[in-house]
């Protein structure tokens, strides 16, 4: 068993110290340099920032809904307040790689469903009937990530 199976810190912490090493041009063994799971590690980062959009996307989305198909007039300060703050953070994210841009209308696809579905579970929760039928309701990349909110009440 290795030490990234056992300790994936102390395993994080060696590997990237003998990678500074071997980039101010010390000779390390290579040996000691675990490629196999550096590779798998610097992968991560990647899915991780992808998954932290996507949720953040399905976040404003389900809010963007319930504005749109709520009757109700009391939380919606609540939600354009949480869908400012989703937006601030998915532009933080594509501030730091904006190469995630590129999968924007996938993300706002996919999570599209499941955000219906929650905006629909939520009102249900309350005893709230949509006013409109969620499944009509499609998003794109300047209403869920610019300024725009729905018109309703």
């Amino acid at each position: 068993m290795s030490q990234y199976d056992t300790d994936v810190y102390t395993w994080s912490e060696r590997q990237g110290a003998l990678l500074r090493r071997l980039a101010g041009g010390e000779r390390v063994n290579d040996a000691d340099l675990d490629w196999p799971n550096i590779a798998d590690e610097i992968e991560s980062v990647g899915r991780s920032e992808g998954s932290a959009l996507s949720g953040h996307i399905g976040n404003v989305l389900e809010h963007l809904i319930k504005l749109q198909i709520s009757p109700a007039t009391e939380p919606r300060a609540g939600w354009k307040e949480t869908i400012l703050r989703g937006r601030s953070e998915a532009e933080e994210l594509l501030r730091d790689s904006p190469s995630l841009r590129l999968s924007l209308g996938d993300i706002i696809a996919r999570r599209l469903p499941t955000s219906r579905r929650l905006a629909v579970a939520a009102l249900d929760a309350h005893g709230e009937r949509p006013s409109m039928d969620p499944n009509l309701l499609t998003f794109d990349e300047a209403q869920v990530l610019g300024e725009w909110f729905p018109n309703a009440s």
